[in-house]
């Protein structure tokens, strides 16, 4: 467990991957309760994705970014929240557009919700740690 810890601690991947449970875990509770009580599947998807963005947003600064987040009160820093929330946007139309496909191909929403984290936790990771807190050059 410590060995565990201690990768975690030392991986950008492995933190990116544990604070994208953590806000996955916010996003699939409201999009399986909205679903519950009769959302449509796009729709309930599309608020629960917005939910998971805030809370990615305040871990991956605090947890795995934090050594790349520009400073508060910053031009720098609120370019990188703007830069966050495009990334976030682009995830979201990814994943409207697969669970969209997905049900009307007749897949279970449920299904297509878990194809369709899997895109777009790469197109965001990818966007994430080599465009929005990309480490800084050497000069």
């Amino acid at each position: 467990m410590i060995k565990l810890a201690n990768q975690l601690r030392g991986n950008v991947f492995l933190r990116y991957v544990a604070v994208s449970i953590g806000a996955l875990a916010a996003d699939m509770t409201v999009f399986l309760l909205l679903l519950e009580i009769g959302m449509p599947a796009m729709a309930a998807s599309a608020v629960g994705y917005s939910i998971g963005i805030f809370a990615h947003w305040i871990l991956s600064s605090r947890k795995v970014f934090h050594d790349r987040v520009s400073e508060k009160g910053t031009i720098a820093r609120t370019q990188q929240k703007a830069m966050f929330l495009a990334s976030a946007l682009m995830g979201l139309v990814l994943t409207m557009i697969v669970v969209g496909a997905g049900t009307a191909l007749g897949i279970d929403a449920r299904i297509a919700k878990v194809v369709a984290i899997g895109t777009s936790f790469m197109l965001t990771y990818l966007l994430r740690n080599v465009v929005i807190f990309r480490q800084a050059t050497v000069q």
